[in-house]
């Protein structure tokens, strides 16, 4: 897997072996920072939930965010994030959390400009996450969330104020994007 674009675009990226995640496919990848580049208002602050290897947080520095906050569970997967952020010279611009995506939720205080999720497939909670996301203070601002999802769990159009504006299809993966509204 390597970085889709930016100043750090061709840098191969270390994953973690074997079926341990499931990585968003470059063409995936690839268009979701074509639709953040048109839509995203600012790229300030960056979450990336369910980080795996850090790919889509560590493609938002590559093209201009200022900070990434990362977000997994799993300790061999934090510790190829920072491998990788080392790697690429932006752990200046970032932190890792290693802990669930719920309990990051209800401590982080930020507001975050872009919220990348990639979670699991078989996980049916993504829809649950998107309704506390968008009561939550960390998309107080005018974020763009981008959500990288199965179809046999499907997403509402509205969440609170938290609209769906962009969906597109890539083999199982369905790249769906919210703003909230105004």
């Amino acid at each position: 897997m390597r970085v889709a674009g930016g100043e750090a675009k061709g840098t191969e990226l270390k994953v973690p072996p074997g079926r341990f995640i499931r990585p968003t496919t470059n063409l995936a990848k690839k268009a979701i920072f074509s639709v953040l580049e048109n839509t995203a208002f600012s790229w300030h602050r960056v979450l990336d939930l369910y980080a795996g290897s850090g790919a889509l947080g560590i493609e938002a520095l590559s093209r201009k965010a200022e900070w990434a906050d990362f977000v997994e569970q799993r300790k061999k997967c934090c510790d190829i994030i920072k491998y990788n952020l080392e790697k690429l010279g932006f752990s200046d611009r970032a932190h890792v959390y290693c802990c669930s995506v719920n309990k990051a939720i209800a401590f982080l205080s930020n507001n975050y400009d872009i919220v990348l999720m990639d979670p699991p497939y078989s996980d049916p909670s993504t829809s649950n996450l998107l309704a506390i996301l968008a009561k939550s203070e960390l998309t107080e601002a005018n974020p763009t969330i981008v959500v990288c999802h199965a179809n046999r769990f499907p997403l509402n159009s509205d969440y609170d104020g938290i609209h769906l504006v962009k969906q597109r299809h890539y083999g199982d993966t369905f790249v769906s994007v919210y703003q909230r509204e105004g």
